[in-house]
Parts: structure tokens; sequence; C-alpha cells
């Protein structure tokens, strides 16, 4: 189903309240995947979904983005129903699935192509925002001509150009190696002081997990149930030194006596 406004069902939510799921439940065949998962995302929050490979986060996310229908519950945006409606939020997988023939300006002009945007009216709104994500200059080259990390900076423009307010990020560092992850993690934070975005999350990572969020979903193994939230109550700006810090180790304690 596609995005039509006229087909959407409005119900009472709290204000702050940006999207919100309803005891989703999926099953796959014989694959029973999501038993119950209700989780909130409040405007310019950074939520994360924690918890082991194979428990369901991906199948949660596309059930957000409406490319999945649950077989139970609800997905509500601004306390309009959204199942099974796509188009609403941005998605940007762990790949970065930038076209290698297209340059990075190219795939940057995508969403916005997709959205109705001429070519030349693309490019003015992309080079905008190109030193704000670290791309300034950058922009005429291919994929294969940027580190890993870059690629990830382009995609996750390209994602914030679809929609800008929800962001549903699947793991966007996993393939990186741990000291580009680790730059790319206090860049991420950096950047969403100068956006104006709500981030859900997906990681397996506790590490990472905690120093990005305000708040943790912490997820059973499959069929996943919400097994516990943890509100991350850590100052901000973060840097290298919030991972030694006494906040940060106590809530890691806290998830690891519920995961092992």
């Amino acid at each position: 189903m596609s995005y039509k406004e006229d087909n959407l069902k409005t119900v009472k939510t709290e204000n702050k309240i940006l999207l919100e799921t309803r005891n989703i439940k999926k099953t796959f065949i014989d694959l029973f995947t999501l038993k119950d998962i209700s989780i909130k995302l409040y405007k310019n929050q950074f939520v994360t979904i924690l918890g082991p490979s194979g428990c369901g986060k991906s199948t949660l996310f596309d059930i957000i983005a409406g490319l999945e229908l649950p077989d139970k519950g609800e997905v509500f945006i601004e306390g309009k129903l959204y199942n099974g409606i796509t188009g609403r939020v941005s998605y940007m997988h762990q790949k970065d699935l930038l076209f290698p023939w297209n340059t990075i300006l190219d795939n940057l002009a995508i969403p916005l192509l997709i959205k109705g945007y001429k070519n030349k009216e693309a490019y003015e709104v992309i080079r905008k925002h190109l030193p704000t994500f670290g791309l300034n200059g950058f922009e005429n080259n291919f994929p294969n001509q940027l580190s890993g990390g870059m690629r990830q900076r382009a995609a996750l423009l390209r994602t914030y150009l679809f929609s800008s307010d929800i962001m549903l990020l699947d793991e966007p560092f996993g393939s990186l190696d741990a000291i580009t992850r680790k730059k790319m993690q206090v860049w991420l934070l950096e950047i969403l002081e100068k956006i104006n975005a709500s981030i859900l999350f997906i990681t397996h990572d506790i590490d990472e997990a905690i120093f990005l969020s305000d708040k943790i979903y912490l997820l059973s193994e499959r069929p996943a149930i919400v097994k516990k939230a943890f509100e991350v109550n850590i100052k901000r700006p973060r840097d290298s030194l919030t991972f030694t810090s006494i906040e940060f180790n106590k809530i890691k304690e806290d998830i690891l006596k519920i995961l092992i």
C-alpha cells in the first residue's frame, strides 16, 4: 500500500509521542519472530532496539516502515495508524546501498527526485547539507573512491533527505572496523546536534547502544518481547570518556545481568 494521507486513521496519543508500536506480533510460516513489542519514540529522541542476532529487530523496522504487515498490533505515527503504509519514515540499512555507477551527488539526489524535485533543485538542496555531513568536496566522487566511513556518511544524508524527522537506522556501523565505528558514533551525535531528527537505532553492541541513546529497549531471544527498557541519563555532549564513566558502566552491568 502506498502513502495516502486520506487513508490514515487518527487516534488520541500524548502530544510528545512521535512514533509508537503497540503489541506487535509477527510470524513467518513456522518462524515465530515477534511475540509482543510495544515501544515509543518521542520527538528529538534517540531510541535503540538492543537484542541478540536473529531476534526480529529488522523485522520490527520493516513493520514500522510499512514493508511488512504485523499479524497483530499497530504502528502509530503522530497519532495516525500506519500499518502497511510506506513513505513516512526513512530507513538506512547496514550496507550503504549506494549505486556504484552514480556519483555521490547523484546518489544523494535519488530521494529528492522521487519526491518530484528537478535535478537542479535537488542538487541545490544537497549542497546545503554537504558541509554538515562532512561530504563537502566529495560530491563528484564515486562510492568506490570513498572509505567505508565516508560512504556511511553519504548513506545517512540520503536517508535524512528522504524523511528528516523519523530515521530508522539498522546497524549502520556494523560493517566498519572498530576504530572507524567509534569515530562514526561520535560523529553521529555531533550531527544530531545540528539536525532536527528522531532516531530509532538497531544494534547488538551494548556499548554502542548506551553511548548513543536516550533510551534502550532490550529484546529477548526470538520470539521477541521487550525484556526491559533502560533510560540512559548520561549528560550530553558525550565523548570517548563517556565509555569509562560510572554511569555508563552501571547501565552496562544492568543490561549484562539480564542478557547473561
